[in-house]
């Protein structure tokens, strides 16, 4: 397998021509090239509505379409009918839990993580809707005195399972630590779990918000009955340079817009249509797209595909994110070395999370200054902004909970 060429990946980024270095890179960052003629192709020549007999309205049905089949191509989907779009991955979690409103009972237990709000919210909501109970699979500290540090373990998950667990939503990757979580394991322990206790009915969703730039999905391979991610958030090879001689990538394949995938089954027998009473929607993703998504958007996700595999020789999309993967180990272990150096930790720089470098690490970097000549977040910030032409940020990136050892304005990333 060969590396990146990274000359090429730049150059299908127009916004990196001005030298701009983008490195608020889990919050999402820019657009490839052909992402972009797509949606203005659309926007152009075929910006009409779906489904009618004239020529522009076939020819716009079959870009959107294209869309979807994309969608099931990035989910490894069995199929396109279990894959969609709509305006966010919070919004598309809201959603699915409406749509769920008529099969959670009361007593029903969810089980959530303390990471990002898009997949915590909705079933917080629905269970105070339904008298359902929330369960929180927390973090466990990792270095002793270091509050900061901390991960989560399968063993705390499934010590919450009961059989009155109906639904568990967990991360494929923190936001906040960078950390990557084994999901084909955990969801195989967790069904083994919900089994022996007797539990009739466990679904599982997942968000790859912060996975899907970095590696592969496989809801088939997981065996998880939903899955979400941001389209504007799929970036490719990145890092944050700070005091350190790397040369900064940050890339973005799609546009502002969210994907979906619901198991076939789940979407037949346990979702409630949320779309107009007349449309016949019984086993179509349709059912949770409250109106339709953007059309130019969903065919601009049609331009993902394509760039993606074009970024190695195999041709294969499996061969591309491993390459992916392999670069970001070279990017990372350099600015984890420098933030953990003896001199740093000394200084009070203590990475959130973990200071692993391998493939379970993506470079998504979190760290705090604190000690007796602690610095606050906002002001590490606000020495880069004086820099200029370099983006950063710090705060809590819409995953509170985990937060919650830190200072409040901790939290550069």
């Amino acid at each position: 397998m060969g590396g990146l060429d990274i000359a090429k990946v730049r150059a299908s980024f127009p916004s990196l021509r001005t030298g701009y270095i983008f490195a608020d890179n889990a919050g999402g960052s820019q657009t490839v090239q052909p992402v972009i003629d797509n949606i203005v192709d659309y926007l152009s020549n075929t910006n009409v509505q779906l489904g009618a007999d004239y020529s522009t309205s076939v020819q716009s049905t079959q870009r959107v379409s294209g869309g979807s089949v994309a969608a099931a191509l990035l989910f490894n989907a069995a199929s396109v009918d279990e894959v969609g779009y709509g305006p966010s991955s919070t919004m598309v979690f809201e959603n699915i839990a409406r749509a769920l409103d008529h099969d959670i009972h009361p007593g029903d237990e969810f089980i959530i993580t303390e990471e990002h709000e898009a997949n915590n919210g909705p079933w917080k909501r629905l269970a105070e809707r339904s008298g359902a109970v929330v369960k929180y699979w927390r973090t466990t500290a990792v270095e002793e005195g270091n509050p900061y540090s901390f991960t989560y373990k399968t063993e705390n998950l499934l010590s919450l399972v009961s059989h009155k667990t109906r639904l568990v939503a967990i991360t494929a990757c923190s936001n906040i630590l960078g950390e990557i979580y084994p999901i084909q394991d955990i969801v195989t322990a967790l069904r083994r779990r919900a089994k022996e206790v007797g539990a009739p009915k466990v679904e599982v969703s997942v968000d790859c918000v912060a996975y899907a730039p970095h590696r592969r999905i496989d809801v088939q391979k997981w065996d998880i009955d939903y899955c979400v991610f941001a389209v504007y958030k799929v970036i490719n090879s990145l890092t944050l340079e700070f005091k350190t001689k790397l040369t900064p990538y940050a890339q973005l394949y799609g546009a502002h817009n969210a994907a979906f995938y619901i198991r076939a089954t789940v979407l037949e027998s346990s979702l409630k249509s949320l779309a107009h009473h007349f449309l016949a929607v019984h086993d179509s993703p349709q059912k949770i797209q409250v109106g339709g998504p953007g059309y130019e958007l969903v065919h601009g996700a049609s331009g993902v595909v394509p760039y993606l595999l074009s970024l190695t020789p195999e041709n294969k999309l499996e061969a591309s994110f491993a390459a992916i993967a392999q670069h970001e180990q070279g990017l990372l272990r350099p600015l984890l070395s420098f933030l953990t150096d003896k001199q740093q930790y000394d200084r009070g720089v203590r990475l959130v999370g973990t200071n692993t470098v391998d493939p379970s690490r993506v470079p998504t970097v979190s760290f705090v200054v604190t000690g007796q000549r602690a610095i606050k977040s906002k002001d590490v910030v606000a020495e880069f902004d004086k820099e200029g032409d370099i983006g950063i940020r710090f705060g809590h990136f819409y995953a509170v909970q985990p937060y919650h050892p830190c200072d409040a304005e901790a939290g550069p990333r």
